[in-house]
């Protein structure tokens, strides 16, 4: 049975909103082992570049893996 679009839009909203929390979360433990010193402003700009770029490379994955699909169907 194939996911409603209503459902594939709270999934994704879901893994966006926690991906960033982890995000921030990562990068105020992680960032201090390296010497980087960051206010929460700053973690919040960074985390939000990240989820940025994550949206991108799961769009065009989700969208190279359905084509190769459909080739691969004909």
């Amino acid at each position: 049975m194939m996911q409603s679009r209503t459902m594939s839009l709270i999934e994704s909203a879901t893994n966006v909103v926690v991906g960033y929390v982890l995000a921030i979360a990562t990068q105020i433990v992680v960032f201090p082992w390296f010497g980087i010193d960051a206010a929460f402003r700053e973690h919040l700009a960074i985390g939000l570049s990240f989820v940025g770029v994550s949206l991108a490379r799961g769009y065009l994955l989700r969208r190279l893996f359905e084509a190769i699909r459909v080739r691969g169907t004909d």
